[in-house]
């Protein structure tokens, strides 16, 4: 099959292209599947930079701008298969959405290390837009009110539509710290320490009352983390026997320290 002229001259796309449409049109009646082939080839030639284009926007929040482009070439290819010419108000008008909604897929699958539930996610999306918009309208930042009014919902919400962005790409734990360390390191630890020693204490405590074969058990499993198979080859037992020792232990040790069993 020999193309029209239109199918094998290159140039850049531009929207509402009557030769795009041409060539979508002899593709659609095409029997042969090699001409149709070449014509999805000229096709995707000419609207490549209009996938291009719309994988660019997103590729400032946190993925990699070559799988951006990736995904939404590999959407482009599928909207030229699905399209049917004169059904829609044009190929740009079918391809759009269907370039954008598997980006936003791409995002939602991929883009998350620490993932929020899908509605927040959604929102944060709501959100950055109100924020621009708003800060068009007003010639500056909007505040949590204003973004929330604007899209009908919680100050709460926006709030945490905000911080899930982090959830991108959070800072490592383990990046170097201006004053030294790493930042994980800096992070505050979690309890009471008051709470810890007294609890230290109360162990101490509850130790102290075990037969002195208890206490060797205790150490061989929890502190030297030996198996149970190892422990009864030291004490000359079984496994099973093990097994049945560390359970009368643990019992005791919560009905002195008054915890209640798992």
């Amino acid at each position: 099959m020999t193309l029209p002229d239109s199918a094998t001259r290159r140039h850049p796309y531009a929207s509402g292209d009557a030769e795009v449409e041409e060539l979508l049109t002899l593709r659609r009646e095409a029997d042969d599947p090699e001409a149709q082939r070449l014509l999805t080839d000229a096709v995707i030639e000419r609207t490549i930079s209009l996938a291009d284009g719309l994988a660019h926007r997103y590729s400032s929040r946190g993925l990699d701008r070559d799988d951006l482009e990736q995904v939404a070439r590999t959407a482009l290819v599928a909207a030229v298969a699905r399209y049917r010419p004169g059904s829609t108000s044009g190929f740009v008008a079918f391809a759009v959405p269907t370039i954008t909604g598997e980006l936003k897929r791409h995002f939602r699958d991929c883009g998350w290390v620490v993932r929020p539930p899908r509605r927040v996610q959604e929102l944060r999306a709501e959100v950055v837009v109100a924020e621009e918009e708003l800060r068009h309208r007003l010639g500056r930042d909007a505040t949590l009110a204003e973004v929330a009014d604007l899209l009908d919902c919680a100050t709460e919400d926006v709030e945490r539509a905000r911080a899930c962005s982090s959830g991108f790409r959070p800072a490592s734990l383990d990046a170097p710290a201006p004053a030294g360390g790493t930042a994980g390191d800096r992070l505050p630890e979690a309890g009471d320490a008051f709470l810890r020693l007294e609890m230290h204490a109360d162990l101490e405590a509850a130790l102290s009352g075990l037969r002195e074969r208890d206490r060797r058990v205790v150490r061989l499993r929890f502190v030297e983390e030996r198996t149970q198979a190892e422990i009864g080859r030291e004490l000359g037992v079984s496994q099973m026997q093990v097994s049945r020792i560390l359970s009368r232990i643990l019992t005791q040790l919560r009905g002195t320290l008054g915890v209640a069993a798992a």
